[in-house]
């Protein structure tokens, strides 16, 4: 896959071929700036278009976009379930210390001593509040772990060497097993 999904397409929006889409970045008013963007349904390659206007909700989780040759609600219609792309290579930088899930997704996890204890097979969020950091589960070969996505735990992630070093505190592996 060499796209992003910023958005995607759930309803027309009014007669004029707008559609409100539902917000799938960290980054929603980059939308507010794209003019270009790819627009794909997951069973081919996606096309151009080009974004008329685009406004955001006072939620930030949705947004109203009118895309160039959308004029009705025939033409908006057929738009529902389209993703709102862009190249992969023109995703934002997430801030310092915050990593996109799919860089970390196959990232080998060792201790300091270079002892392997597994791959990351996915990361979850702990819910709508950052209180808590996500958690990375790592297959191993004793069963899944999953080990908080904390400074004070993945002490080094190196995304070029596909490797997160972590310091597990005393039990944490006994405790997450199965």
């Amino acid at each position: 896959m060499n796209e992003v999904s910023l958005a995607r397409i759930v309803r027309p929006w009014g007669h004029r071929g707008e559609v409100r889409a539902a917000i799938l970045t960290d980054f929603p008013e980059r939308l507010l700036r794209l003019r270009r963007v790819l627009l794909g349904d997951g069973r081919g390659e996606p096309c151009a278009a080009i974004i008329r206007s685009c406004r955001l909700e006072p939620s930030r989780r949705f947004a109203v976009l009118h895309f160039e040759g959308c004029d009705s609600i025939d033409d908006a219609r057929r738009l529902v379930n389209f993703y709102v792309q862009i190249p992969l290579a023109e995703r934002e930088p997430p801030p310092p210390g915050s990593y996109y899930v799919g860089d970390l997704m196959g990232c080998e996890v060792v201790e300091p001593g270079g002892r392997v204890i597994g791959r990351v097979r996915d990361v979850q969020a702990t819910g709508e509040t950052t209180a808590g950091a996500p958690l990375v589960i790592v297959d191993t070969p004793e069963g899944e772990l999953l080990v908080p996505l904390a400074a004070e735990i993945c002490r080094e992630i190196d995304l070029e060497k596909r490797r997160i070093v972590v310091a597990l505190p005393a039990g944490l592996g006994d405790l997450n097993r199965e």
